[in-house]
């Protein structure tokens, strides 16, 4: 993975056909899709139950661009491991999930992945301050985290201060909930370059008619570029 900050779009499977997810996986990315988002839930730091290390090990036969793994599970340090073996190309953790989230990096990295951490709502930029050289993305939920489709909450003025508290470090700002083209110039324009969408992407089409999931990626990815500047 080269680093930049160009645009990225990262459509969540959180939204696709549960059925399908082989096929879905490659019709976002032959529609324009940049990575593919994988929201990981256990049923307790999160309220709801989604997908473990052998669905994930599935999906990575299918995904050809970068598997984006969010962990909404708390503990993360002993799942690290099996992810890693699953093909996780990015494995996130949240800051809120444990009291060793310095440790939980360093683990990550040691197991051959990119490290992403990642902030709920109510906590504050600053609970990073002191890993960002462990971090290679800083993921800024705009929704409470535990299901998909949930409205957007403003934290552009928490995107603002993780930028500068990035600086030059290789650092992705990723935002997760309620992305679509109304909102992700708002995040651009306050610092983001990684875009989840779910619903914002998959509404509309099917595996039998994937032509919508390009039109929506291409409009969230004009509406994102045009704020870029």
């Amino acid at each position: 993975m080269t680093f930049d900050r160009k645009i990225r779009i990262a459509p969540s499977i959180l939204s696709a056909d549960f059925a399908d997810f082989g096929r879905e996986i490659q019709a976002i990315e032959a529609e324009g899709a940049d990575w593919v988002h994988v929201d990981v839930m256990d049923g307790h730091f999160v309220p709801n139950i989604t997908f473990g290390p052998p669905a994930v090990a599935a999906f990575r036969r299918h995904v050809k661009t970068i598997m984006d793994v969010h962990v909404m599970i708390a503990p993360v340090d002993p799942f690290i491991d099996a992810f890693a073996k699953a093909g996780a190309d990015i494995l996130t953790a949240h800051v809120e999930a444990g009291p060793h989230i310095h440790r939980t990096l360093q683990a990550i990295r040691a197991a051959g992945m990119k490290a992403g951490v990642a902030l709920n709502p109510g906590t504050p930029a600053e609970a990073v301050a002191h890993v960002l050289d462990l971090a290679d993305l800083v993921c800024v939920m705009t929704v409470n985290p535990g299901f998909g489709g949930q409205k957007f909450i403003d934290m552009t003025d928490k995107m603002r201060r993780l930028r500068q508290m990035i600086g030059d470090r290789p650092v992705h700002i990723q935002v997760d909930g309620g992305v679509d083209p109304e909102t992700a110039p708002l995040v651009v324009a306050a610092g983001a370059d990684v875009l989840v969408a779910g619903s914002a992407v998959f509404r509309g089409g099917s595996v039998a008619n994937p032509a919508p999931y390009g039109q929506n990626i291409r409009a969230i990815r004009a509406a994102a570029e045009a704020a870029a500047g």
